[in-house]
């Protein structure tokens, strides 16, 4: 890959002087095929995890590192929100769109028909125009699925993604592959979309990277 930067979707992440997290998901920007940020969990695990720049990252023989203290980290924005739910259960003198749900825990058992627990959403923070794409995504090629998403591989010198690392095959015959980023038509809901064939898959050359565990 020469001095292409992995970003394996599960790897540790390091800040300041030990680990801080692990790599949970990427968030890219598909119109300038780009990677924009990380999304990593906290060791500890208290959070949904934290939005990081990627400017603040960087990875070397598959080993991600931040340019920020565990402190800085804690502060970064967070991976996710909670929200209000719009409308509540019952009678009222509003419209159901002037009304929130606040957050509920009773005690006891649930009134009949009444919901149990809290009326929230919680949603990922994505800035706009931005995708995320999810360890374990599906990826589809020009005549079906061919594999799923593992992590990204980018440019350093302007974090602009260079492929697609997916894991191709079943069991006994799996390898990873990495799809060059002009051969992705799209990135949606369903996945990651290619130009490629299966066939132009399969014939990739495998990649050889250290174990994730």
């Amino acid at each position: 890959m020469g001095a292409h930067a992995e970003f394996t979707i599960g790897s540790e992440v390091e800040c300041g002087d030990g680990v801080c997290g692990e790599l949970q998901r990427v968030v890219v920007d598909p119109v300038a095929q780009a990677l924009t940020h990380l999304v990593v969990e906290a060791k500890h695990g208290s959070d949904a995890g934290r939005l990081v720049p990627i400017v603040l990252a960087s990875s070397t023989d598959g080993r991600i590192r931040l340019s920020c203290t565990p402190e800085e980290f804690d502060r970064l924005e967070l991976a996710e929100a909670t929200d209000f739910v719009a409308g509540a259960p019952g009678e009222w003198d509003y419209d159901q769109k002037s009304l929130l749900s606040w957050p509920f825990y009773g005690l006891g058992a649930a009134t009949p028909g009444e919901p149990a627990g809290p009326q929230m959403v919680t949603y990922d923070r994505v800035p706009v125009g931005e995708v995320q794409v999810r360890r374990g995504e599906p990826v589809h090629a020009a005549d079906g699925d061919i594999g799923r998403v593992q992590g990204l591989v980018i440019d350093p010198a302007d974090h602009g993604v260079t492929h697609i690392l997916l894991d191709e095959g079943h069991l006994w015959g799996k390898k990873r592959v990495a799809v060059p980023i002009g051969a992705v038509t799209a990135v949606d809901g369903t996945g990651v979309r290619l130009r490629f064939t299966k066939d132009d898959v399969r014939d990739l050359p495998p990649v050889d990277l250290a174990e994730e565990d």
